[in-house]
């Protein structure tokens, strides 16, 4: 079932069950859409503004981005479902089968490429929340911000379903590959975040 067809009220409901999806795969897919859009919000409130005419051409730009984003990243809900039950079904498998350790490996992997796609198209999301944050309307920089708290907050729980199965894999090199990536673009991502999040903050105290 595609969660996000759900209302928002049947969504929460069953994240806190125990279904086995969504989880926090999903709801980090999810996060990741809502801070994108609100940035997005912010490039709909600058547009058409004699004050902003100078960067209307580049906020339409990332406009257009983000909504491929929004898209993108509501898609993963259900990718991050479909990508975790053949490692739960694997779970499953008697631990004297003869394939299981393999079947077991490929799953695992298959269950880190969405949540490392996640933190991916946050990590685009982040660039243009920064561009809307810095050249978007004035009167929609705390959303900017809220844009940036939500992304990043995306990417790092995004990330935790990376690790959880990264550390069970036996190719130890493609698990430190894959953790190097993933922790590459938390610090990178990270600090953008927060410098967003400190700037749009301090300029209320001015």
């Amino acid at each position: 079932m595609d969660m996000t067809m759900e209302s928002c009220r049947k969504f929460v409901e069953v994240l806190a069950s125990d279904a086995p999806a969504p989880g926090g795969g999903g709801a980090s897919a999810l996060v990741g859409a809502i801070g994108t859009a609100l940035g997005n919000m912010v490039g709909s409130l600058t547009v058409s503004k004699k004050k902003y005419a100078d960067v209307e051409a580049e906020i339409l730009a990332l406009k257009a981005k983000c909504d491929t984003l929004q898209t993108e990243l509501l898609n993963q809900v259900e990718a991050d479902e479909q990508g975790f039950l053949p490692l739960a079904k694997a779970y499953g498998i008697p631990r004297d089968a003869p394939n299981r350790d393999q079947i077991l490996e490929e799953a695992t992997l298959t269950a880190c490429a969405v949540p490392v796609r996640i933190m991916e198209l946050c990590c685009e999301a982040m660039e243009a929340i920064a561009v809307f944050a810095a050249k978007g309307s004035r009167l929609a920089v705390s959303d900017a911000g809220c844009a940036a708290v939500c992304v990043k907050a995306a990417l790092q729980a995004a990330s935790l379903n990376v690790f959880i199965n990264t550390r069970t894999l036996k190719n130890r090199e493609a698990a430190k590959e894959m953790n190097a990536k993933c922790l590459g673009m938390l610090d990178k991502y990270g600090a953008m975040a927060d410098e967003i999040f400190e700037t749009v903050k301090a300029g209320f105290f001015k």
